[in-house]
């Protein structure tokens, strides 16, 4: 057994809906979870940016001394997946588990996806999903306004500009006639409920954030890694002022944010050693 803590980042809030899964999958384990809300958002930046993002994001949860990492963010997935391969502790990204989620899913062999610009632009999905099945029809969509849309809580099913972004925006999907759906960025199942309404029922919406705990509750399993004492704690970073994260981080995670947030100075993203 293995009580250290397991780490979770993101490039700001969206990460929150994969603490949430993971939570509800392992809800005995003690959670580490860093926002790098003086970042964000990472989507539009260039893959050097990212990949360094990425270096300085893993080393301060190394100095928290976890166990196991997530890159609770589609972009850092789909153009920084070696960097979380170096990490001396195991760690995942959610486009491989997703992806596999989505091929097993699939009746019609149609595919979509939406990402932010970054994660579209990388194909990382696409890649993952065509080395499980070649013969699928993909059709991935950029939808940057999104992340800004539930950072704002503009989520109820009946806001207009929420709902006619989203229609704009999926245009393309629904035309390809997909009857699957992946959520490539964990911001974006805040707004499943309005997707799912302009999809239709026969489209399967797949959480990334969700197949990506079940993920690592498997690797812990097989390493033996599983707590055995924790009571399921989480501890809040932030790398800009924490002052407002506890009222839009109970967006994400559906309940009150009791816990106290701190703001890590640069100092500490530093690689141990």
């Amino acid at each position: 057994m293995d009580n250290r803590p397991i780490g979770v980042f993101d490039s700001g809030l969206g990460g929150l809906t994969a603490l949430r899964q993971l939570q509800q999958v392992l809800p005995n384990e003690d959670i580490v979870y860093f926002g790098d809300t003086g970042r964000v958002p990472y989507g539009t930046r260039s893959k050097e940016t990212i990949r360094r993002y990425t270096r300085e994001d893993c080393a301060l949860l190394l100095n928290e001394n976890v166990k196991y990492i997530i890159a609770a963010c589609g972009t850092v997935s789909s153009v920084a997946q070696d960097e979380l391969a170096r990490l001396p502790v195991p760690a995942t990204g959610v486009v491989q588990p997703t992806a596999a989620k989505a091929v097993a899913t699939t009746q019609n062999g149609r595919i979509g996806i939406i990402g932010t610009a970054a994660t579209v632009q990388s194909a990382a999905f696409e890649k993952a999903l065509l080395a499980i099945q070649p013969n699928l029809h993909i059709t991935a969509t950029a939808c940057p306004l999104f992340v800004s849309l539930v950072e704002n809580g503009w989520i109820d099913e009946e806001d207009p500009v929420t709902v006619l972004t989203v229609r704009r925006y999926l245009a393309q999907i629904k035309q390809a006639g997909v009857d699957t759906l992946i959520l490539g960025c964990t911001h974006f199942p805040l707004l499943a409920p309005i997707i799912q309404k302009e999809l239709g029922d026969h489209v399967h919406l797949i959480d990334s954030g969700r197949e990506t705990a079940l993920l690592c509750a498997q690797q812990l399993g097989e390493r033996d890694g599983l707590a055995d004492k924790n009571t399921g704690r989480c501890s809040f970073y932030v790398s800009d002022r924490a002052e407002g994260f506890s009222r839009v981080a109970e967006i994400f995670l559906g309940r009150s944010v009791q816990e106290n947030v701190q703001t890590v100075p640069p100092e500490r993203m530093k690689q141990k050693g």
